[in-house]
């Protein structure tokens, strides 16, 4: 990847006469356009006919790091600069509260969209997770790549299991032959953490169909039921991994960077309706997030992240539950540090993370086929044109002034290799379904 050193821009603030000096650059990644990490950013000069629709939006939030963009471009006042002044960040209990009130959209007392798992605007779509009522979606930005955990209890300390799950199938066969219902614990069907659970497992030669039952927890539940032992395992995002760790009732097995180096994650997704009335007013949403995104990428500004996103309002969670890992130190809880912080951490805008590729939705669906949630004869490629909208995100970076050196020139991030060799070529998904030795489709 190229890297790009830090500049400056100016970006009209307020009146013709008022402007605001905004730091560009990412540490060790790509440039970029971010306000400092004093106060908020000042007003934009929004031509009027650029002005946006409505001023009103609702997005959902999980208790989640990767939430932080959001959070943050509306703390510090992003969506405000580009004349979405009535934002608003609503926290939902789980990916099944998240779901149910973008079916019921804001007019119904929901939502217009959300920080979300990125299958999910896909099984939307299809109808598979709405009792068949189709809710057509549109992803507009991936919010952030790597950071989530697969953590283990601490009965399983000893075997000191890593990226290689299979000495599990040995201590999972003797607790099942003592009577024992094995669990796995995961955020929603068909989810990110679902897909890296089974992936970690399968990979390791256990069956997570057979060998151990796969169980949805939201997932600020995820350490109290650790914790009572209700469960051998789970995959959730930050900071409930490293809350596992700092609380001694686990430990954290893998960061999943290290399953798949710089994977997409979270994505910021909208009702279709929504997008498609108020084309103006998305574009200043995926502006002020891009902005934020930028912003949360500088490792000056992580102090200051993870004090905003620990507020009760947002996570209640303590700071140094937090900071560690956004900084990209790993305390895997075993003995084991690391310092990812120019690697595997959480990344937000450096590397092209925010942008929504449509070869990483394509895997998606690729493993949404592999496991039986979606039919295998879904045109997938159909559907990420459908859903993917990532011709809006260019329009967003763009019109922020991210050079053009910084915006993917193809869709596709091309051929994926995974942590045991696998590879995934978004040319050929059959190819890749065929090779994988554990599936149910």
């Amino acid at each position: 990847m190229t890297k790009f050193t830090r500049r400056q821009f100016i970006f009209t603030a307020g009146t013709a006469a008022a402007a605001s000096a905004l730091m560009h650059g990412c540490a060790n990644g790509n440039s970029n356009t971010a306000a400092n990490s004093a106060g908020t950013v000042p007003a934009a000069n929004i031509d009027p006919a650029d002005a946006p629709e409505v001023t009103t939006a609702r997005l959902g939030f999980i208790a989640l790091t990767d939430a932080a963009p959001l959070i943050v471009a509306k703390e510090k006042g992003y969506f405000d600069r580009y004349g979405m002044t009535d934002v608003e960040v609503a926290k939902q209990a789980s990916w099944a509260v998240t779901r149910d009130n973008l079916v019921l959209g804001s007019g119904g007392g929901g939502i217009d969209g959300a920080h979300i798992l990125t299958p999910m605007p896909y099984l939307m779509s299809l109808g598979t997770i709405t009792q068949g009522n189709r809710v057509p979606m549109y992803i507009l930005a991936r919010l952030n790549t790597n950071g989530q955990g697969i953590c283990l209890s601490n009965t399983y300390k000893e075997l000191n299991v890593g990226l290689d799950s299979s000495p599990l199938q040995q201590a999972f066969a003797q607790q099942k032959s003592a009577g024992r219902e094995l669990k796995a614990a995961v955020t929603f069907p068909g989810g990110t953490h679902d897909l890296w659970m089974r992936y970690w497992l399968a990979a390791g030669g256990i069956n997570p169909n057979s060998d151990i039952s796969l169980i949805v927890v939201p997932p600020p539940q995820m350490v109290q039921n650790v914790r009572v032992g209700n469960m051998e395992t789970f995959c959730v995002g930050e900071p409930w991994p490293a809350q596992t760790v700092t609380q001694g009732i686990g430990y954290t097995a893998l960061t999943t960077g290290e399953l798949w180096k710089d994977h997409p994650e979270k994505a910021l997704a909208m009702r279709a309706d929504w997008v498609d009335q108020h084309p103006k007013a998305t574009r200043a949403i995926l502006m002020a997030v891009q902005e934020a995104q930028q912003w949360c990428a500088l490792p000056e500004n992580k102090e200051e992240m993870a004090n905003i996103v620990s507020n009760r309002q947002w996570f209640g969670v303590p700071v140094k539950d937090i900071l560690g890992r956004f900084q990209g130190q790993y305390d895997y809880g075993t003995g084991r540090v690391e310092d990812y912080s120019d690697s595997l951490l959480m990344k937000f805008w450096r590397d092209n993370a925010s942008y929504p590729y449509k070869s990483h939705d394509l895997w998606f669906l690729t493993e949404n086929i592999r496991w039986g949630y979606i039919p295998g004869d879904t045109d997938t490629r159909a559907l990420v044109d459908q859903v993917n909208r990532e011709d809006l995100w260019r329009e967003a970076a763009q019109a922020i002034g991210v050079p053009a050196a910084e915006i993917p020139q193809s869709t596709s991030r091309g051929v994926e290799t995974f942590f045991d060799g696998v590879q995934f070529d978004p040319e050929n998904p059959t190819a890749y379904l065929n090779s994988l030795k554990i599936k149910q489709a």
